[in-house]
């Protein structure tokens, strides 16, 4: 499938978001994002700030970080939007991506039912909390889909000891689908869940669950932006890759990312990562 024929069928299956739809652009880079920045809105408010101010069309499609670098195997996009560094580092290692930047981090929080049956509220080690819910064997929902979330979980499982299994340990069928709709289906399964910060800040409002546990530096989600290699993928528009990943970095697109979200849910979404940063463990 050639990027023509590509950014249509996407743009209908997936519902990625284009500026300037009534002509086709002079310029377009493609991004395959994880779902998690998408549904926040703030991979759609940088596009919209980097078209205008150089023109350039960002179109993207939004999946589990597992998947975003799968599709991105195929050289049908410029670069990725990812969160899950030993995935990254894979992508990177297999020739299939080049110059991963830092662009921004939030962290992940554990909530669960208001009841906390499995009494976690208010500790300070998730990895400690994680065990207490195996103990309990109180329902805990889980992406299970190779996303940079489940990665993530898996990751903090793993610290903790453990291997979760059983009924009280669910895998979400419809997990792909990203962080928004597995989070509600917590909330309706009235369960224990791993989920980003902004994910809980835009729906908390809607939801019965509670914030258990935070503020760990385990708990620390990076996100990044890997360019595809054009060696591998003569395709993909390198220079557009290149700008759009130079701009993300850059004075204006940090200050946009510092301040989005605060007017609406009283706090960032996402925390600048560029400069002088926070660097993910093990990079």
């Amino acid at each position: 499938m050639n990027r023509r024929m590509f950014l249509g069928a996407a743009m209908g299956a997936v519902g990625a978001a284009s500026l300037a739809q009534a002509a086709e652009p002079a310029e377009v880079v493609l991004l395959a994002s994880t779902i998690g920045p998408i549904d926040a809105g703030i991979v759609p408010a940088l596009a919209k700030a980097f078209h205008a101010r150089t023109g350039v069309v960002v179109r993207f499609v939004g999946a589990g970080t597992g998947a975003t670098l799968e599709m991105s195997k195929r050289g049908e996009f410029d670069l990725v939007m990812v969160h899950a560094l030993s995935l990254e580092k894979k992508f990177m290692a297999d020739g299939f991506g080049l110059d991963r930047r830092d662009v921004m981090y939030n962290d992940f929080v554990l909530l669960g039912p208001a009841s906390d049956p499995a009494g976690i509220k208010g500790m300070s080690d998730p990895k400690a909390a994680l065990r207490r819910i195996a103990e309990a064997q109180v329902r805990f929902v889980t992406r299970g889909d190779n996303s940079g979330t489940h990665v993530a979980e898996k990751v903090l499982w793993e610290r903790a000891g453990l291997q979760p299994q059983g009924a009280w340990y669910e895998v979400f069928e419809k997990g792909a689908s990203g962080n928004g709709p597995t989070l509600r289906h917590a909330d309706e399964r009235g369960a224990y869940v791993l989920m980003d910060r902004a994910t809980w800040l835009v729906l908390k409002a809607k939801l019965s669950l509670a914030l258990l546990v935070e503020n760990h530096p385990d708990l620390f989600n990076f996100i990044a932006v890997i360019r595809t290699n054009p060696e591998r993928f003569p395709k993909a528009n390198a220079a557009g890759a290149q700008r759009f990943a130079d701009w993300l970095v850059g004075d204006e697109a940090q200050g946009l990312i510092a301040e989005y979200g605060r007017a609406e849910y009283g706090a960032p979404l996402f925390f600048a990562n560029a400069g002088s940063k926070v660097r993910p463990p093990g990079l």
